[in-house]
């Protein structure tokens, strides 16, 4: 099975002090072997941060 679920993790909220925002997505492993960051939104900032992918 080529494609694979992850889970994204917010990179600022440790930082501030607030609980982290996570996301679930998914990912092609042939088509992109590295790990995915994205924008993503965090309630507990209330803006968009980079969110990174963790260990699952």
């Amino acid at each position: 099975m080529p494609r694979e679920y992850i889970i994204l993790e917010c990179t600022e909220a440790r930082a501030e002090g607030k609980p982290v925002s996570r996301y679930m997505s998914s990912r092609d492993k042939r088509k992109q072997p590295e790990k995915i960051e994205k924008m993503k939104y965090n309630k507990f900032l209330r803006r968009h941060t980079k969110h990174k992918e963790i260990k699952g």
